[in-house]
């Protein structure tokens, strides 16, 4: 007999019903799709499986989900940590596991529980450590999700790379560092490390809408030149840098004056998304081919598939997208991440 894969599906909690929405679009009606918690669905079709979700979001893509597992037990949420602990042992033993995985353990919605997600994770590392098994928090073939809910606490295993990120339930932690301008920055960092983008180790960048030089300070961290396009200042910090050219001018005015041709290109502007996709079209007129661009789009809260969706297909042709997805450090917002095409950009 077939066993049916439950999906477990991670998103933003104000965005989960989007989740859900792309999931049922884009399944169809044999796909039944249904909450169960603030951050949470499972997906279930006949024959359905992890890997199969996992390349519709990056292929469609569904910009929604950051994460997935797949169920293997749900234990009451007044289990104790032995009882986890053994469980999370027995279902290892039956996916048959190799020696060393991740073992990550997150929270979703409000914990009611005696013990938090660190007390979780030493309680099956333990276990699992006594059986043989050794367990990091990422960077392995293979992870065991531990996720306490309000239903009770639900176990999954799934392949790292049919996860969609390699954080507990999609939820990138990152420090601020000493030298951060702002907060914005997290944004471009997360995009980076969770869609593994290499940027060039040379060349030249374009940040439009710079102010006040988060992203233009992370660009060249990388080693990159780049042209900070914005009408008002930078800090201070970065005025120091040669290879940081700052023109105080409206992107639409840069752009209709420059001739330098970029390698790569970002836009972080608060404006409206249609109007910034419009922008990042013309942009690509100045774009090298292969070059990356990278914009986040504000998206609202009307009609906001349709809107992502209408924005995505503007990118196409001049660019080929490669990711799209809200990601944590995005709030309200869409991070698309696009290969400038080598044809012409259109007029």
């Amino acid at each position: 007999m077939f066993h049916e894969q439950r999906i477990v599906v991670s998103a933003a909690e104000e965005s989960l019903p989007l989740a859900i929405r792309e999931l049922e679009l884009d399944f169809g009606p044999e796909a039944k799709v249904e909450p169960i918690g603030p951050e949470m669905a499972v997906i279930t079709a006949p024959g359905l499986t992890a890997q199969e979700v996992a390349d519709r979001c990056e292929a469609a893509p569904l910009v929604f989900p950051r994460h997935l597992t797949v169920e293997t037990a749900l234990l009451d949420a007044d289990a104790d940590l032995d009882r986890i602990a053994e469980a999370a042992l027995a279902a290892v033993r039956q996916a048959d596991l190799p020696k060393s995985f991740a073992l990550q353990v997150w929270v979703s919605g409000r914990s009611s529980y005696e013990f938090g997600p660190a007390a979780a994770f030493g309680a099956i590392a333990g276990e699992l450590d006594a059986a043989g098994y050794t367990v990091a928090k990422s960077r392995r073939d293979h992870v065991l999700s531990c996720c306490l809910t309000p239903r009770g606490v639900l176990l999954g295993l799934n392949e790292t790379r049919d996860s969609l990120s390699d954080w507990p339930g999609g939820g990138v932690r990152l420090s601020k560092g000493r030298d951060q301008i702002s907060r914005a920055e997290f944004k471009l960092e997360e995009a980076l490390g969770e869609f593994g983008l290499d940027l060039p180790k040379g060349g030249n960048a374009l940040d439009l809408g710079a102010a006040p030089g988060g992203w233009t300070r992370i660009l060249r961290g990388r080693g990159l030149r780049v042209w900070a396009v914005d009408p008002g200042d930078l800090d201070e910090r970065l005025s120091r840098d040669g290879q940081i050219k700052h023109l105080k001018l409206t992107a639409g005015r840069f752009l209709r004056s420059n001739r330098t041709v970029f390698d790569v290109a970002v836009n972080d502007m608060r404006m409206d998304p249609k109007l910034s996709t419009e922008l990042m079209v013309r942009a690509a007129e100045h774009l090298a081919p292969g070059a990356l661009a990278i914009v986040t789009l504000k998206t609202g809260s009307r009609e906001v598939l349709t809107t992502v969706q209408a924005c995505l297909a503007l990118l196409t042709g001049p660019y080929e997208v490669l990711h799209a997805r809200q990601l944590r450090h995005n709030r309200h917002e869409i991070t698309v991440v696009a290969r400038r095409t080598d044809a012409p950009a259109a007029a």
